[in-house]
């Protein structure tokens, strides 16, 4: 284990959010906030500095680092990020528990959108700027904006991405790796600032444009509104979110060939229709189950292609209390949480792929118990899947789902009912945000005790970073120096 090289970046990561808390505090300035909330910024800002300083003020003699030290700096940075960014919320008095400005904080960075606050409108503007700017910093990757804004890489930092950046399997758009991730935070840019100028045209005050594409852009979910989008009441803002969050919850590798004018390549892409083809069988679905209980069909329409959209891509928002829906339409948006976005996305879940893999696993399993001596090659993108990436995933869905049981298990003991407990391990772990029943779009996470918030907000990073990378950092072998 390269300590040095972790103790370097980690305080490289501590002096980059400082400067990310930045604007909130000229923000906050600007609007002559209470002292306390400008206080808390700067003090936190300071705190970052120091201790930034202080670890990443030399750098060690050895800067190579292989997988495990990819790991390592991956989580690391997620849970400190998560720790210090909590600074601003718990010293301006703000939140009064350090658990639940952790809490807060994590779900900021991983974009799950998950609240404890009850009334958000009370926050200062400068807190709920810096509340949603985890989102946007979030969505593409912490440390893929690390590589972007990086002269020089080295090539060992491909470990980086490859355990940061979400799906089942990494792959470079271009030979370097700072210049793949360059070329990604363009791409997640100009579309977030796209996404601004088109809410601004549907009548959204151009401080609440920033903030709702800051969430739409990282799937994350984060509102200045009680209410959420339902606080606007308009199709034209619900519409264009919509197709935001969809847009945000397709590979981004897929941009970057439509702008090499590769468009053939990207509609045979069998993950893209994947994912269209299960929107629209959930949102087809759910119309049907909701039709008797819906006067007009331009809002059965609104709701549910609003409601889809957002829990397939894992982003939260929400315009309607779908608590009061069927129990059929509660199994397909669980179902939904569960699929998640597009490999290569700002969404969360398991990932098209990897369900197309475990779908297509089980009926080539069904096939050959049928005919034993029949050999049919698992097939992907028209490749075949080999052996050993089928077992990577099998194995991925198996440590999912040891770790959502323990969840559980913990959660349990501070909810009243299972559907609580289950969506709220669900709504985290895949990084969605509002669950059902006591967690659902009209509820919060306060109810529950300091220790199922602090399980959670780790649930919420192991869902981000894809589990591997926290399970390794507590590995005592990670530590060995050879």
């Amino acid at each position: 284990m390269n300590l040095g090289y972790v103790r370097y970046i980690m305080g490289r990561i501590l002096l980059l959010e400082a400067a990310l808390l930045c604007p909130s505090l000229v923000l906050s300035l600007y609007d002559r906030e209470v002292w306390a909330t400008t206080r808390a910024i700067i003090l936190s800002i300071a705190v970052l500095v120091v201790l930034g300083g202080l670890l990443g003020f030399k750098k060690p003699a050895r800067i190579s680092f292989y997988a495990r030290e990819g790991f390592v700096i991956v989580a690391l940075t997620w849970i400190l990020l998560s720790l210090f960014g909590a600074l601003p919320f718990y010293l301006s008095g703000a939140i009064s528990s350090p658990i639940n400005a952790f809490f807060e904080t994590a779900s900021g960075f991983t974009t799950t959108g998950a609240s404890i606050l009850t009334n958000i409108e009370a926050l200062p503007r400068s807190l709920l700027f810096w509340r949603s700017l985890t989102h946007l910093v979030g969505g593409m990757g912490i440390l893929v904006f690390v590589l972007a804004i990086m002269p020089r890489v080295e090539s060992d930092a491909v470990h980086i991405m490859k355990a940061e950046v979400p799906g089942p399997a990494f792959g470079k758009l271009l030979a370097r790796v700072s210049h793949s991730a360059r070329t990604l935070y363009i791409i997640y840019l100009a579309m977030t600032a796209v996404l601004v100028v088109l809410l601004r045209f549907g009548g959204m005050p151009i401080f609440d444009s920033f903030l709702h594409a800051f969430g739409a852009a990282g799937t994350g979910g984060f509102s200045l509104k009680n209410a959420s989008i339902g606080f606007y009441d308009s199709a034209y803002i619900e519409g264009v979110l919509s197709v935001a969050m969809i847009l945000f919850g397709i590979n981004f590798n897929l941009y970057y060939l439509l702008l090499l004018r590769q468009v053939k390549i990207v509609l045979k892409n069998e993950e893209l229709r994947w994912f269209i083809g299960i929107i629209v069988t959930a949102f087809t679905a759910i119309c049907i189950i909701l039709w008797p209980s819906y006067e007009s069909v331009g809002r059965l329409v609104r709701d549910v292609l609003f409601t889809v959209s957002s829990i397939v891509t894992t982003t939260g928002y929400s315009t309607v209390d779908f608590n009061t829906w069927p129990l059929a339409a509660h199994i397909i948006l669980i179902l939904l949480m569960f699929c998640g976005a597009m490999s290569g996305s700002t969404g969360g879940g398991l990932k098209i792929s990897r369900v197309i893999i475990l779908v297509k696993t089980s009926l080539m399993e069904i096939s050959q118990s049928i005919s034993p001596h029949r050999r049919v090659p698992l097939r992907l993108e028209n490749k075949v899947v080999d052996n050993q990436f089928q077992r990577s995933v099998s194995f991925y869905f198996t440590s999912y789902f040891m770790f959502f049981v323990l969840c559980l298990i913990v959660v349990s003991f501070s909810v009243p009912n299972f559907t609580s407990a289950f969506t709220a391990v669900a709504a985290t772990i895949n990084n969605i945000g509002p669950g059902l029943d006591v967690v659902g779009p009209t509820g919060n996470y306060e109810s529950l005790n300091p220790l199922s918030k602090l399980v959670l907000s780790f649930a919420m990073i192991a869902g981000r970073l894809e589990i591997f990378p926290i399970l390794i950092l507590f590995s005592p072998k990670t530590w060995r120096r050879t």
